[in-house]
């Protein structure tokens, strides 16, 4: 199944690596690799703008979100940090991925390693309207924890 086509431009310190892929048939986000030139690492409690080569031009009314890859952020505690990170529609910058070691040892970044996951989708803007009350609804004003605690 092909989607809407999205523009890429490899930069010069990511044109070794391949482009960002569907791990399989039914994955929602592609692998977004690391470009970067020399081994990063990180240590608890820190982050890293990391590099993927990457810059690309969207679909006109879509983003591209990217995320933390599940088995890295179990496995090693690297997370992103802005999650989900956005690319807009008219960024023209390469793609970085500001990972978080949100783990208890240093976690070393590797040229090529799958880093985050990006997901193509679709934007729907809002246009505000003040008005002097909203309707009412059973929760009300209920915040935190109102609805119940399972």
């Amino acid at each position: 199944m092909s989607g809407p086509a999205m523009l890429v431009k490899r930069l010069p310190h990511g044109a070794d690596l391949p482009l960002p892929s569907y791990a399989s048939e039914g994955a929602a986000g592609m692998d977004l690799l690391a470009a970067v030139a020399e081994p990063l690492t990180i240590p608890p409690g820190g982050r890293a703008l990391v590099p993927t080569g990457l810059a690309v031009a969207l679909p006109p009314g879509h983003e591209l979100q990217v995320r933390a890859r599940s088995g890295l952020a179990l496995r090693e505690g690297l997370i992103v940090a802005n999650a989900p990170g956005t690319v807009d529609e008219d960024y023209r910058g390469e793609i970085g991925v500001i990972l978080l070691n949100a783990g208890d040892r240093p976690v070393t970044v590797t040229r090529g390693m799958r880093i985050a996951q990006a997901v193509l989708a679709p934007v729907v803007r809002g246009a505000w309207r003040e008005v002097d009350a909203l309707p009412e609804t059973r929760r009300g004003a209920g915040g935190f924890g109102s609805t119940g605690t399972a």
